[in-house]
């Protein structure tokens, strides 16, 4: 089976999941946690070693406060004492974002999580909170400007060289996912999914399932990938 090493899945839907059944919003996301820690543990299985999800992004304050504010609590609950089954099966999570403006609670999480699982290294779980693929972009290129003045030579530097200047040096994305039925990027790890196989679907996330996720590994390993080069195989 040709597994993608980097899956991406923008988790879109859970609100209109709720909705749809009469819930409040926050139903939805408490239910997509859940189908969250299932497909982590699903994808790392199958031999993904690294499941990057959008959790929040930069944008997702201008939500309500009471929306904000559940799925914050819900993270700090989640990263203090429901991540437990990734941890025993060795998953290492991290957190990308900027941390500002999250709340102090938040960031203490945060640190609880990664301190936790920094040595596990059967697969990565990165989560994006707080997260802008632009905003990445803008900070790498500070970081960038900064070694740059302390000296750095650029002359033979290279696009796979500011990985390191991302939140986390994570590999390019292989397959990206959004659920939910939107078909756009959303500002979401742009420097990474440069040469990403897409795959859309109308299911919202509480419903992701593995069987789901399943058909998004099928599509991807029927997918020509030739990185702007040719297949002669394929192409005779």
């Amino acid at each position: 089976m040709n597994v993608p090493n980097h899956v991406a899945i923008i988790m879109d839907g859970n609100g209109r999941w709720a909705t749809k059944r009469g819930l409040e919003r926050s139903a939805g996301h408490l239910e997509g946690s859940k189908t969250l820690e299932k497909l982590a543990i699903h994808a790392m299985d199958m031999g993904v070693k690294v499941l990057s999800v959008y959790a929040f992004s930069t944008d997702n304050f201008k939500r309500s406060k009471e929306e904000v504010d559940y799925l914050m609590n819900l993270i700090i609950k989640y990263f203090n004492t429901k991540f437990d089954k990734l941890v025993k099966k060795g998953i290492k999570v991290i957190v990308s974002g900027r941390k500002e403006p999250l709340r102090e609670d938040v960031l203490k999480a945060i640190k609880n999580i990664e301190e936790k699982t920094k040595d596990n290294d059967k697969a990565i779980l990165n989560i994006c909170l707080n997260y802008g693929g632009q905003e990445e972009i803008i900070d790498g290129a500070i970081k960038l400007a900064q070694d740059i003045n302390q000296g750095l030579d650029i002359s033979t530097f290279k696009r796979e060289d500011f990985y390191k200047y991302l939140y986390h040096d994570l590999p390019p994305i292989d397959l990206l996912i959004r659920t939910g039925g939107e078909i756009r990027v959303s500002n979401f790890m742009l420097y990474q999914m440069s040469y990403s196989e897409f795959y859309f679907t109308n299911t919202y996330f509480p419903d992701f399932d593995k069987s789901e996720f399943n058909k998004a590994i099928f599509m991807y390993e029927n997918r020509d990938r030739r990185f702007g080069g040719i297949n002669d195989k394929k192409s005779s």
